[in-house]
């Protein structure tokens, strides 16, 4: 088939493809160009001097920049420290508690699970196929009618973005709360209540800290997130057999499993028992955090999606397990749903295991968190990176630059950590106004990674890598969806009733705001400028020992070829 050069930095397009693609892609090449955005030429790569990981990124349009220091322990770890399971559940069981007593927690917590885990899989296998740091907004370059792709790359990044920025902010905030609950608990409950300003100034502190620690290089990551994964299973246990052993008052398991307790004012009470959808939905997310790591892990087309998919089954079914122990041990719903400090779970360990017990196994769920912001954070700053290596955002050629002592984005490090803190410092004025704000964190990702499955089915351009779901992917893929659009419902409904203006869910009016931003900037400025993933490397092959495989096949040692990636 015929090759002729395009527009668009010097990538080849094959000839015969849509031509109404390929003037629209040329019109945005103009438009750019017109902006006086000097262009940069894309580095040329030869084949030979690349492993398997970076040859496949240069086949995908780009150079490798980071070191790959990732192995299969600390991927994982990553990826089950994103979850912050022991955490995360510590500090959303009120929602299923609230809504339908122990029953709903443990009967939501299983079928909450099963539709995140089918997103989870459905994410890692195009995590597989596509291998870089931009995530599942960079697979709709190859998912998506050409024609569409700056659009629909464009709503999923944001999209994405946002929800790690709301979901990093909110995680730090739970940090804050969880270390100040223990504060409380050493008094009993009786004395110190934290304040808002003293739940914002501690987030502070904690954020400042994480923003330091991922200034750091890749290897000093890399040994950090090592560790989360061992602390995390040996607290998660411990504590399981510590309740167990030690709680003299037990609900029965007809209480624990068929008995509705509804605390949250809906009618009919089958609604109330929806809400228990909330927990499982919010520890599991944020599926594609290791995708955004996938140029700092060896084999990442193999590692990031086993380990998305590993650490989300463990999630699923370890935080069951955890929810079932919390629902035999949880006491009378009335008495520990009034804990000064709205930590349910901190109150269950103090009653059951005593104010010690209480206070450490509190203290370990913010150290539990304290990990899962990390992750965030590397995350969302080596989104950032992507997104500006693509120049997506605005100063995208600040953020995408690369601290020479650590090799890291240091300046997109910076970037997520201020605007988590700035999101954080609502908490000054609303209380109400931050929840919404972390309420969002979900839909947000979720959408993002429904955009690009929805394009797999739809458009049929995809092709799979390692990890694949064979004929099981099609059904799975459906079901994500499907589940995603179901729970939205139940993500934008007030969790209590009678609504009034304190506890009014306002995430449906953020959900209109970034709706509105990301359109009115895409029409305002981002069509002048963005027309999707870039191409920043060429791949070159036929060198060195590809010359001795064309010399042995009968060919000219001065016959190469040229492949790029449009």
């Amino acid at each position: 088939m015929e090759r002729k050069p395009s527009a668009d930095n010097g990538v080849e397009v094959i000839g015969g493809l849509d031509d109404k693609a390929t003037r629209r892609r040329q019109s945005a090449f103009a438009r750019r160009k017109s902006s006086a955005v000097v262009e940069e030429t894309a580095a040329i790569v030869e084949a030979h001097t690349l492993n398997d990981a970076d040859r496949r990124l240069a086949e995908m349009g780009y150079t490798q920049v980071y070191k790959r220091e990732f192995s299969w322990l600390s991927t994982f770890s990553f990826a089950l420290s994103v979850s912050g399971l022991f955490a995360s559940v510590s500090t959303t069981f009120i929602y299923p508690y609230e809504a339908g007593g122990a029953s709903s927690a443990v009967w939501c917590w299983l079928v909450s699970g099963f539709g995140c885990y089918c997103i989870a899989l459905s994410v890692a296998e195009l995590v597989s196929a596509y291998p870089t740091s931009g995530g599942l907004y960079f697979t709709c370059k190859y998912l998506a009618p050409t024609n569409w792709v700056p659009e629909i790359s464009w709503l999923c990044g944001w999209l994405n973005l946002i929800g790690q920025i709301a979901g990093a902010a909110s995680t730090e905030y739970g940090c804050a709360q969880l270390l100040l609950a223990a504060v409380s608990m050493a008094g009993d409950f009786n004395g110190y209540v934290p304040t808002d300003r003293q739940t914002v100034g501690v987030m502070a502190a904690f954020m400042m800290l994480h923003g330091a620690l991922n200034s750091l290089n890749t290897a000093a990551l890399e040994k950090m997130t090592k560790t989360y994964v061992i602390f995390h299973i040996a607290v998660l246990f411990s504590c399981c057999v510590a309740l167990l052993a030690m709680c003299d008052y037990k609900h029965t398991s007809s209480y624990t499993w068929t008995t509705v307790v509804d605390n949250s004012g809906w009618s009919p009470t089958g609604w109330s028992f929806l809400f228990g959808f909330l927990s499982a939905s919010w520890t599991m997310t944020d599926y594609d955090a290791t995708a955004h790591i996938a140029e700092e892990i060896k084999n990442p087309e193999i590692k990031a999606p086993w380990s998305i998919a590993l650490a989300l089954g463990f999630t699923w079914i370890g935080g069951w397990l955890f929810t079932i122990v919390l629902a035999y041990c949880s006491g009378d719903p009335t008495q520990t749903l009034k804990n000064v400090v709205a930590q349910p779970v901190a109150q269950i360990f103090y009653d059951v295991i005593g104010r010690n017990g209480g206070i450490f196994f509190t203290v370990a769920a913010c150290f539990v968190l304290n990990f899962t912001a990390m992750t965030a954070i590397q995350a969302g700053a080596r989104t950032i990176w992507a997104y500006s290596r693509d120049e997506m955002l605005p100063l995208s050629r600040v953020w995408y630059k690369i601290n020479r002592q650590t090799g890291t984005p240091v300046y997109a490090v910076w970037l997520f950590t201020i605007s988590c803190m700035l999101i954080n410092l609502i908490g000054l004025g609303s209380y109400t106004a931050i929840s919404a704000i972390f309420n969002l964190t979900a839909i947000a990702l979720d959408w993002s990674y429904c955009i690009p499955i929805i394009c797999k089915m739809l458009y049929g351009k995809f092709e799979r890598g390692p990890f694949h779901l064979a004929w099981a992917s099609l059904p799975i893929n459906i079901w994500a969806v499907c589940w995603t659009s179901f729970v939205t419902i139940i993500y934008v409904m007030p969790t209590i009733r009678p609504v009034t203006p304190k506890n009014m869910n306002y995430v449906v009016v953020l959900m209109a705001a970034v709706a509105i931003f990301a359109i009115g900037y895409w029409y305002a400025a981002g069509r002048y400028y963005y027309i999707g993933p870039r191409v920043k490397a060429q791949l070159i092959l036929g060198v060195a020992g590809e010359e001795e495989k064309a010399n042995s096949l009968g060919q000219s040692s001065d016959e190469k070829r040229e492949v790029t990636v449009p």
